[in-house]
């Protein structure tokens, strides 16, 4: 009978934790949606064929590499031992996976459930350097970032490495998923420079989206998508305790994402007289940013406190970047970079065994190992094969020079 009920918990971990996956991987859709809508329609291909590609090179490299350096067998804290293919370790061949005693899911089930969560720390590169990158530069640094800087610092929290020795809480990611890919992301555009016309003569010109309709479509996936992304960080369903546990989750990830829309949006009314619909959105990812490091020991309430937090900062951050001439097209930097630091400070509000000091220690070394890794990988590129198109190939669009095809052929922009 014993046998039975394993078998049984196993089943339905490994179930749960595969469309929890699923779900976290549909956010691929999310972003490509989003960062479609707010790019112009010159630039919509290229996007999209940066989104459907990052993804595909996410999921080699980690299956490659990445996978066994965050999960090493062996490891001293800082660097992991290196298993090269997806099976070569322990931790993956295992049938069953046991933690604790009473937790059991598939490990190609578990190696499923994080390749996706690389493939969206990448992804948040993608809106930030839009409009005005190399394709193959982009995919090029895709390699490096989901082969060797995202997992080498997610080794150090999840993996078992020094900062979770140092007391570091971070749940589902705002530090290891979103901060990671804010920092490179802002490496990269630091090294890239502003689109062309986005400021000239001291005045910051607003470049529109194209398709605001698909930005909003983009959003409510992503939302979705973090049901997955928070819930399935849980791990199991198989008993009372836990289930219910990822019911709280859901609540609160729903909660902050609310708190997060209507803070950003009120805020916005207030600074420009306008209720402005892109800065909602990015309200709503901000919120949910901000409560990923944490969904669990919050109530409801304070959830949507957290969220609406992130959603204020959301707004003040775009501004402050725009202020300094540092172009993202889609507010990347600030919602997953500024909410995810936001969102492992608000750790200890609900999370009595967190401190306030280890919270600002892991979120300084996963900054600084990430930029710094970055930029140098970036500055490499840059120096070699370049990273920006041409003037003459951004004035006709990257959808044009990189790609030779338009979204919406039968318009002109």
């Amino acid at each position: 009978m014993e046998g039975q009920v394993i078998e049984l918990a196993y089943a339905l971990d490994t179930f749960y934790f595969l469309v929890m996956g699923a779900f976290v991987m549909w956010m691929a859709a999310g972003f490509s949606m989003l960062e479609a809508g707010l790019v112009r329609s010159k630039s919509t291909v290229e996007i999209l064929t940066k989104n459907i590609a990052l993804y595909s090179i996410a999921s080699i490299m980690y299956m490659l590499v990445g996978y066994n350096l965050m999960y090493p067998a062996e490891g001293d804290g800082v660097i992991p031992a290196v298993n090269f293919f997806l099976g070569s370790g322990d931790n993956v061949a295992a049938d069953v996976v046991a933690s604790g005693g009473d937790v059991y899911y598939s490990g190609l089930s578990d190696f499923f459930f994080q390749v996706v969560f690389v493939a969206t720390a990448m992804s948040i590169v993608s809106g930030a350097v839009a409009e005005r990158m190399k394709l193959s530069s982009f995919l090029l640094f895709c390699v490096v970032m989901t082969g060797l800087i995202y997992p080498i610092q997610g080794y150090w929290k999840w993996g078992g490495g020094f900062l979770d020795a140092a007391g570091f809480s971070d749940f589902a990611g705002s530090g290891v998923v979103h901060l990671c890919g804010a920092a490179a992301a802002l490496a990269g555009v630091l090294l890239l420079g502003a689109r062309k016309g986005k400021y000239e003569n001291g005045k910051i010109n607003a470049i529109p989206g194209a398709n605001m309709p698909l930005a909003t479509l983009g959003t409510f996936i992503l939302w979705l998508g973090w049901f997955g992304f928070n819930g399935g960080s849980e791990l199991m369903v198989s008993n009372v305790g836990e289930a219910n546990a990822v019911a709280l989750v859901f609540v609160n990830t729903n909660a902050a994402a609310a708190g997060g829309v209507v803070a950003a949006l009120l805020f916005a009314k207030i600074l420009f007289g306008k209720y402005d619909l892109s800065m909602s959105l990015n309200g709503a990812i901000g919120g949910l940013v901000s409560i990923t490091a944490e969904p669990l020991a919050p109530t409801p309430e304070l959830a949507a406190i957290i969220g609406a937090i992130g959603g204020i900062l959301v707004v003040l951050s775009i501004i402050v970047l725009d202020k300094s001439k540092i172009d993202d097209p889609v507010g990347a930097i600030s919602a997953h970079g500024t909410c995810g630091i936001w969102g492992l400070i608000a750790v200890v509000l609900s999370n009595g065994d967190a401190t306030l000091g280890a919270q600002i220690y892991g979120a300084a070394v996963i900054f600084a190992w990430t930029f710094v890794m970055a930029l140098i990988f970036w500055g490499i590129l840059k120096a070699v094969i370049g990273i920006r198109i041409s003037e003459e190939s951004e004035d006709v669009g990257v959808d044009v020079a990189e790609c030779g095809m338009e979204a919406y052929p039968e318009f002109k922009q």
